[in-house]
């Protein structure tokens, strides 16, 4: 089975998909809020937001000073037609493994392999 359309690498890893979903339902997200929201430390966290970032795929910005500074990101529209895409891709991936397509699959006999 080839990979589908629109299946994105550097999305699918479990975090950098949960993080982007997490984005995808929303407009902007405070760091604080995806970091405890995915169970994630502060290094782990930053270190996807990175990767994300200089693929095109969010945002970061960082407002206020001191001990008042937050950090914001969100999803670029790169970022939501990728993420769009990917569970396009991930879904024709499950239609493909369902039971009408192990009707259209060459029959193993019980004992192949012995």
């Amino acid at each position: 089975m080839s990979t589908p359309s629109g299946f994105d690498e550097l999305i699918h890893p479990a975090t950098r998909l949960s993080v982007v979903a997490m984005l995808a339902a929303t407009e902007w997200a405070d760091f604080a809020f995806v970091r405890d929201g995915l169970s994630l430390s502060d290094s782990a966290l930053s270190k996807q937001l990175h990767t994300l970032e200089e693929a095109g795929y969010l945002e970061i910005r960082k407002e206020g000073g001191g001990r008042k500074r937050r950090t914001k990101v969100r999803l670029t529209a790169r970022g939501r037609a990728a993420f769009d895409g990917h569970v396009a891709a991930l879904r024709a991936i499950v239609e493909g493994a369902g039971p009408g397509a192990a009707r259209s699959a060459p029959q193993q006999p019980a004992d192949a392999g012995r």
